[in-house]
């Protein structure tokens, strides 16, 4: 048996989704395909995958199998290209996550500069506030917002953001502007489900942190109708400082009570630490690190 080959095609199988379409992917038959995987598992004396007519699916030792045989072929094929000189040009694909809101403001720009200045590097990007698992996911790189539980993972830290507090400077001007956090009961605000009650926001006090009660004229449960509705001039809203940075810079929006803001919260980039990286995530890494650093500067302290 051909153990990288036996490898190969069982990640093939893995990523397709079934043997057969693994057997179109290899252009090689049925029938090899399901034997060159059935070999794995007699070596190992367990199964790996679970199959059916239309699906495969790993089983609980298949899966750490499957991470372990993609990070050796990772290995080998950088190997290679290192012996024959093709370490100087990255290529292949990359899978990274961000959270939904974030990606789209932030990390997609910078992708889309990284693919002009890697044109053999392709991205499949997946933009959710779900944290995914990069090892059983097959994802390369993944921006997380918040406190990182130990892991195995390399974390590169970007940066941090905040809840911030806001309106519109028509508002402002009409209704007055809160100096503290418990004026905010007099004025109309936007609450965002999605972040915090609406009935009452938190802030940073001396004794550590303070409840206020806020009127909520409108509740939404998207940051992106909570910030579309503070610049209407409904009200005051609070939302997370990268998502009003551009409204900012614009003039749509104003940030208030800002000596009330809470710590801000880490936001890293993170990914496998297994040496040696592959180049195409070690160039992406060096690439997206210092942008990504800059763009949530900028939007801290705009």
């Amino acid at each position: 048996m051909d153990r990288f080959e036996s490898m190969t095609t069982l990640v093939a199988a893995v990523e397709a989704g079934s043997l057969s379409a693994a057997a179109r992917r290899l252009g090689m038959p049925l029938a090899t395909v399901s034997r060159k995987v059935s070999e794995l598992e007699q070596l190992l004396g367990t199964r790996i995958v679970n199959r059916s007519s239309r699906q495969l699916t790993l089983t609980d030792a298949g899966r750490s199998y499957f991470v372990a045989c993609k990070r050796i072929l990772n290995q080998v094929s950088e190997a290679e290209r290192a012996a024959t000189g093709e370490y100087s040009s990255p290529r292949g694909d990359l899978t990274i996550t961000a959270p939904l809101v974030f990606g789209r403001l932030h990390a997609l720009p910078i992708v889309a500069e990284f693919l002009r200045l890697y044109p053999d590097i392709d991205v499949r990007m997946i933009l959710s506030d779900r944290v995914a698992n990069l090892f059983e996911e097959q994802v390369d790189a993944a921006i997380r917002v918040g406190e990182l539980p130990d892991s195995s993972l390399v974390a590169t830290r970007i940066g941090g953001i905040q809840r911030v507090v806001c309106a519109s400077p028509a508002y402002l001007a009409a209704h007055g502007t809160p100096k503290q956090p418990d004026e905010l009961s007099k004025f109309d605000c936007v609450t965002f489900e999605g972040l915090s009650s609406s009935g009452s926001w938190n802030f940073k006090s001396e004794k550590g942190e303070k409840s206020v009660a806020v009127h909520s004229r409108i509740a939404v449960n998207t940051a992106e109708a909570a910030i579309d509705a503070a610049i209407c001039g409904v009200g005051i809203t609070r939302v997370l400082s990268y998502q009003i940075a551009n409204a900012e810079r614009a003039g749509t929006l104003v940030r208030v009570l800002r000596s009330f803001e809470s710590t801000p919260t880490p936001v890293n980039l993170v990914y496998g630490g297994q040496p040696p990286l592959p180049l195409k995530l070690r160039a992406f890494i060096d690439f997206a690190a210092p942008r990504l650093k800059a763009s949530l500067a900028g939007a801290l302290s705009a």
